[in-house]
Parts: structure tokens; sequence; C-alpha cells
């Protein structure tokens, strides 16, 4: 059981699609977690950044993916098999949860096309 006043720091998330990795395995279910001031410092940094500024998201984002699937480490380079609306949806939580405390998500049902918000789960809530 979790304190009323204690910080969540990770928030579990679900791909829209996916990352299919070279033994074609689909990687959905991930934990980011908050992002924080080194972070920030550490993508500024970053050589793939200083060359070209649009690449700090997927470096933002691979530093504070902790988990993709079976997959325990997270690098830029993974990142860019992604699909973009995969990318759109990650992003969408890195600010959500970064700078608006806000962990709804709009999302749409690929079935039926349905449009709904998630709230999004914390890592280790059932």
């Amino acid at each position: 059981m979790r304190r009323k006043d204690s910080l969540c720091t990770e928030f579990a998330f679900t791909l829209p699609r996916g990352l299919i990795d070279a033994q074609n395995r689909v990687h959905r279910h991930g934990v980011m977690r908050l992002a924080t001031a080194k972070d920030e410092i550490l993508v500024q940094k970053e050589p793939k950044v200083q060359e070209n500024p649009a690449y700090g998201v997927l470096v933002m984002l691979s530093r504070v993916i902790t988990r993709l699937g079976s997959l325990n480490q997270v690098n830029s380079d993974l990142l860019e098999e992604l699909i973009l609306p995969d990318i759109a949806y990650l992003r969408e939580l890195y600010n959500r949860i970064n700078q608006q405390g806000n962990a709804l998500i709009p999302t749409q049902c690929p079935h039926c096309n349905t449009e709904f918000s998630v709230k999004l789960k914390l890592a280790g809530e059932s």
C-alpha cells in the first residue's frame, strides 16, 4: 500500500503499436520514470543532439524509459525504429507526467476508432 503523500516517479504504459525487435517480438508494455534536471543536462551534451537538436526527443525518451517489453535497456537507436504514432504517444506521456502532472492520455481504439481518455496506471498498482 502506498502512502498518500509519497511521490510516484514511475508510470506504466502500453504503446499503440509497439516495437518489433530483430527476433520479430513485439514490445508494447513499458515503464517511464519522471525526468530529472540531470536528464535535461545530459541530453544537451549528447553529440547526436548537438548535431541535430530534433534528436533530443529520442535521447530524452531513452533516458526515462526504464523498460519496454522484455527489454531492460532502451537507447535512442532502438527508439528510432518506433512508428510515429508510438513516438507521439511517448511524447504526450512524457509531457503529461513531467509538465502537467496529469496522467490522462487521449487515445483511440485501433479496431473501431472510438476516441477516449485513459488514465495511466502507476507502476506497481493494479
